[in-house]
Formats: C-alpha cells, structure tokens, sequence
C-alpha cells in the first residue's frame, strides 16, 4: 500500500503548473480556440513532449517485452499508440511509437523513463537518444486544406497511424496522420531547430481557414471531448510505489544530461505525475492507478505474448469491473457551486474555466444511492457543448448512457456537496479521425 497523503495537492506537495516552454494560456482567447476543431482548424504546440529513440537489433525485441501490443503488423513508416504496464496490469507508460527503420524506433510519451530503465536494466543491444523535435497539431475540419496548401506532398492516401515524409519551405518533415480532437489531423514533426519557421509556414497557410493556435488553457478540452485519457491528468502513471525503488534510485544515478537541462528536469527523473487534487479520499494510491481495459483501450493488448501484467489484465479482460466514460455534470449545480462565493453559507472549491491549469490527477467521487461506484477526473467545460464534462471510470453495471449519479465535490476538510451528473459515451464528440480523405471535397479560399 503507497499513503497517498504525500501526494494530495497543496498540502502534501505543491502542484505542478503548465511549463513556460507549454506555450502561452490564450491566443485568441479560449473560448474561441474551443471553437476551432468543430468550425474550423487549430494548430497545437506538442514539441514539448519528452521523447526517446532506440536503434539496434534489441529495439523491436525491447518494446514487444514491455508492451501489451501486438507488433506483427508494424511495418515502417507506421506509429502506434503503446501501452506498458506493470505487474498488476496498470499503466506506467502509453504514448506514440514511430518506427523509422527496421531497427528504429522513436518513443515520444510523457513517461520516456521507464523505457530506459528497462532498456539499460535488462542489458538490450540498442543505442539510445533523447532528440529533441518540433510537435505541432494541425486538427480540424479544414486541416486537410491547411495542410494541402503548405506542401505540395499528397496526403490523400495516407491512412490513420500513418507517416509520410515531405517538404515546407525547403524544410524535411514527417507529417503523422493522427486527430487528438477527434477529427481529420496530422502531426508536422522535424528538428527542434526549424520549430520557428515551420509554425511561421503553418500560420500563413491556415490564416484563410480560420486556423487558431491553442493555449495551454484550453489544451485538455480536445482530449476530453475526443477521450484521450492522459497520464498525471486523468490517471496516475503506475511508477509511484515502493516497488519501484530501484526505478527511482536508477534515474537518480542516471539522469540522461539531456534531461537534465530540460526544463521538465523534475518531473522526468522519475515520474510526470506527482500530485492529485479532488474529493477522492482512498487509502492507497494504487487506487488511482488505470489499467488499459477500463480506459478504453482493450482493443490495443494482444495476449499473443508476455509481458508485465499479462496474467492481470486477462483476467480483468474476461471480468471488467469499470469503464470508460463520459459525465455531464447538472449545470444548475455547477452554476451553484460558483453562486456560493457571493451568497451566505459555505464556499465550495471552484471549477476553473475551462479547466483547471495543473498538471494534476484531479479525482472525485462518483456516487449512487450513496455508495461510491467510481472516479470522476479532471472536469472541464466544452464551449461547444455548453456543459461542464468529465472523463470518468465507473463500475460497468452503471456504465449506462443516461445513469444518473452524483459527484462528491470539494476536497475532504472543506465544504462538500453532491453534483447530479449524467452518463454519457466516450468519446462525447462524434470521432471523424479515420475518414477516407480520398473522398473529402477540396475547400476553396
């Protein structure tokens, strides 16, 4: 058992905010930024995120060991989303595998220690980097235009998941055809040293469709629509615990000098999630631990293999005991919850708007009849959807579209009060990443 205590947010330890290098809060305003991946377009800044290449004989070898995927057809120029896992069948690692040869793989997640504790641990015959890359996210309706009038490289062609490299302004990129909004998207990555010219080329190319830049205020919110449950934010990376101690001592004697001059120095020793916030008030900090199966991404585990947490996550697969899904929190309690810092009584701890602005796994009681049936997380409100949302993990036999519930709002020692919330799917927003763009219409300027 890990006491949580140490990790609740502002009294055990000082929560971590969005970094400077995340980009600023707004740009147009983020109400208006919302707008743009259901009218328009935006175009996200994720150079940020940590990333780690392994090339030898080993690579594959390492991955198909640490991973719940299945890696037969994973030809190259493919990426895949990878998930890893300790023994107990809960996530330590998931993010994006780009394989660049036969022998090379590119790993960008928000946990990249786990990957080289193993690779260096367990004696693989790989060679291991930590480049640095510009990330951006062109998503929307009109991205395909955007992105059809800033390089002359066809794209129609290529199918989700999918590279292929091309040219901007003389500048070698590879574009990856992904869609974290749940639309059409692709991912324009390249040496961290064209960053400026690239989101320049960006700019002008979507400026006659409405393209938008997205702000740190607001960059959760497409995850949440398109439910993208995301580590340190919607669960706790699983690397947390006393079983990891020589995780932990390991990193402390081999933190990578990339790394350390990064300015996610901190939380790249040893984990991205370090604090949790909410009326959750559990004994264990596993508690907070989410396998792959109840956040919706059973269909990725193949059991053709072994690998941690196997044994676990077949018998969860044959028994789920909670799901994924979507709350739609009552807006005339979320219009309460604000009233009550003018009105006499108590004074419940607020909703940031859209979002609160931490890098925090914000944790809230889901309830039925009175007995706690599961986790609501890190709510925010979708100005497309005028409603104040929530990727949530309940027990299956109320995973219901249309269950109503309750949330337990306010951290425990302060005012507290219920939340009537409603069930709905995840994902909320209809998901449009795979559409054939062969068959998409040319948008005129």
């Amino acid at each position: 058992m890990t006491d949580p205590a140490p990790f609740r947010a502002f009294t055990g330890i000082a929560p971590v905010g969005y970094f400077p290098v995340m980009g600023p809060p707004e740009h147009s305003g983020w109400m208006d930024e919302q707008l743009s991946w259901h009218t328009d377009c935006y175009v996200g800044d994720w150079s940020f995120v940590p990333q780690i290449r392994f090339k030898g004989p080993d690579a594959l070898k390492l991955f198909r060991d640490l991973s719940v995927n299945d890696f037969v057809n994973f030809p190259v120029g493919k990426a895949k989303h990878v998930i890893q896992c300790n023994d107990d069948g809960k996530v330590i690692s998931e993010g994006i595998l780009l394989r660049h040869a036969e022998d090379d793989f590119e790993y960008q997640v928000g946990t990249p220690q786990w990957s080289l504790y193993n690779a260096r641990k367990g004696g693989y015959d790989v060679e291991v980097s930590f480049p640095l890359t510009h990330k951006f996210q062109v998503s929307g309706p009109k991205a395909l235009a955007v992105i059809e009038k800033l390089t002359e490289t066809g794209l129609r062609d290529v199918k989700f998941m999918n590279t292929r490299q091309g040219v901007i302004n003389d500048i070698d990129v590879t574009f990856l055809r992904q869609g974290m909004a749940g639309e059409i998207g692709f991912e324009i990555q390249g040496p961290i040293e064209n960053h400026g010219k690239v989101l320049e080329a960006i700019l002008e190319a979507g400026k006659d469709f409405g393209i938008r830049r997205l702000g740190t205020r607001t960059f959760m919110i497409n995850h949440l629509e398109a439910c993208y449950p995301t580590g340190a934010m919607h669960f706790f990376n699983a690397l947390s615990d006393e079983s990891k101690a020589d995780y932990h001592k390991f990193m402390d004697e081999n933190l990578p000098p990339e790394w350390v001059e990064s300015p996610f120095n901190g939380p790249l020793r040893h984990n991205f999630s370090t604090s949790f916030d909410g009326s959750w008030d559990g004994d264990d900090l596993k508690e907070l631990y989410r396998s792959p199966i109840e956040m919706g991404w059973g269909r990725n585990i193949a059991f053709d293999h072994d690998f941690p947490g196997r044994e676990a996550l077949e018998k969860e697969a044959a028994h789920p005991r909670r799901q994924v899904v979507t709350l739609e929190f009552n807006s005339e309690d979320v219009k309460r919850i604000h009233a009550s810092l003018y009105a006499d009584g108590p004074v419940y701890q607020q909703f940031d708007l859209p979002e609160v602005q931490l890098v925090c796994n914000w944790v809230d009681w889901i309830l039925k009849d009175g007995k706690k049936i599961g986790h609501a997380t890190h709510p925010g409100y979708s100005r497309w959807f005028r409603k104040t949302l929530a990727l949530s993990f309940i027990d299956t036999e109320y995973a219901e579209p249309g269950t109503e519930v309750t949330v337990l709002w306010g951290k425990p020692g302060t005012p507290q009060t219920e939340i009537r919330a409603t069930v709905a799917p995840a994902p909320y927003k209809k998901d449009s990443r795979r559409r054939d763009l062969s068959q998409e219409p040319a948008l005129a300027v």
